[in-house]
């Protein structure tokens, strides 16, 4: 392992050992002083995270980016610092930690006999709301963890969230897709973060007027096991607690082969999660590239 890697590693194991034992006003001062220290620096992932808030708030002049940008570093920075707590709370903080509108959507699919596949983008904290379903709701649920490096890290991620009562699947290896359709076929609950694609199979779609990929999978595994299809999104107040919506299912074409179904179907996945994270701009943390313009080795690194 490289030095690099270990500090990584080290500096995760610190927040999980460390910040999970401070008060939540003390982890709340925190997280906002780090994200704030960080927006001044204007890192890459800072300058990332403005240039993409740039297609959701096209008419947004450089003053309202810096601002979105600033929000969008300390949400980035909440999420952290409740992951890092999340393992302390008490069933009943997790409880509470979420309010979920249309949660009868949800609680209706759970009880179908069909699956129940709810996609999400990256907003809010996805692991809060995955314990609230776990705890408030009493249903386990699998989802698909990417590979970080270092191995020692990706162990503690997929640690925290069987904590949580998740079961994790990785997302390279090849066999998630089927372990996937096997669980739905149950009847289960599989829960997937699918606003970026980390695969070469993603579907392209436009998003924000522009052209990106997403992944298949959710639109594919709703087509081979007849389980509904549900998009989630989340967003944060000034309030402790973090809200969501759950959307009504995105429905199989009657027509097509099964790649313009899937095209259709991720699309208004896109769609939804388009509409939610203009809504909520500051709370999408996506410090990634994302579109297929600035993801052209051409235009050089982000």
């Amino acid at each position: 392992m490289s030095t690099a890697d270990r500090l990584t590693d080290a500096l995760y194991g610190l927040g999980w050992s460390t910040v999970k034992k401070l008060p939540e006003p003390a982890a709340v001062r925190l997280g906002r002083s780090v994200a704030d220290l960080a927006w001044k620096q204007r890192g890459k992932g800072v300058l990332r995270l403005e240039a993409n808030y740039a297609r959701v708030v096209p008419d947004a002049g450089p003053e309202r980016l810096a601002e979105i940008s600033r929000a969008g570093m300390r949400s980035y920075l909440r999420y952290w610092m409740e992951s890092f707590r999340l393992p302390a709370w008490s069933a009943e903080r997790v409880k509470t930690g979420f309010d979920c509108t249309d949660a009868h959507l949800l609680t209706e699919g759970i009880a179908s006999p069909r699956g129940l596949i709810l996609a999400l983008p990256h907003m809010a904290n996805w692991d809060l709301a995955g314990a609230w379903v776990t705890t408030k709701l009493e249903t386990p649920f699998t989802t698909v963890a990417e590979r970080l490096k270092p191995e020692t890290l990706y162990d503690r991620f997929v640690a925290y969230r069987e904590g949580l009562g998740m079961e994790v699947l990785p997302h390279s290896g090849g066999t998630a897709f089927g372990t996937l359709a096997r669980r739905l076929r149950d009847g289960g609950l599989v829960c997937l973060v699918a606003d970026r694609d980390l695969s070469a199979s993603g579907v392209e779609v436009d998003f924000f007027g522009e052209r990106t990929r997403m992944p298949a999978g959710p639109a594919l595994l709703a087509q081979q096991t007849g389980a509904l299809l549900m998009p989630v999104t989340l967003w944060y107040d000034d309030s402790p607690v973090m809200k969501g919506q759950v959307h009504p299912p995105i429905e199989v074409p009657e027509t097509g082969d099964r790649a313009e179904k899937t095209s259709v179907m991720t699309q208004a996945l896109a769609d939804v999660f388009a509409k939610g994270i203009a809504d909520h701009p500051e709370d999408w943390h996506m410090l990634q590239r994302l579109w297929l313009a600035d993801l052209d080795p051409a235009k050089g690194p982000s």
